[in-house]
């Protein structure tokens, strides 16, 4: 399992960076153009059907996203 923050960490890495925070959900923007959002509940543990969509719209395959951990 995931946890939010982790997952924050690691799309950080491939360069999204922490825009706004709005209740417990973090919004990450990508640094370059188009600026993708991210939206990241921040909690203990991701559902596994939210993380994949995460990884999805980050653009990623799984094992990528495994390795960024």
């Amino acid at each position: 399992m995931v946890s939010g923050s982790e997952a924050i960490k690691a799309f950080g890495k491939i360069g999204y960076l922490w825009d706004h925070q709005k209740g417990s959900h973090v919004i990450l923007r990508h640094a370059r153009v188009p600026y993708r959002r991210l939206t990241v509940p921040n909690h203990k543990t991701l559902a596994k059907g939210t993380l994949r969509a995460l990884i999805r719209e980050a653009g990623l395959s799984v094992e990528e996203f495994s390795g960024l951990l």
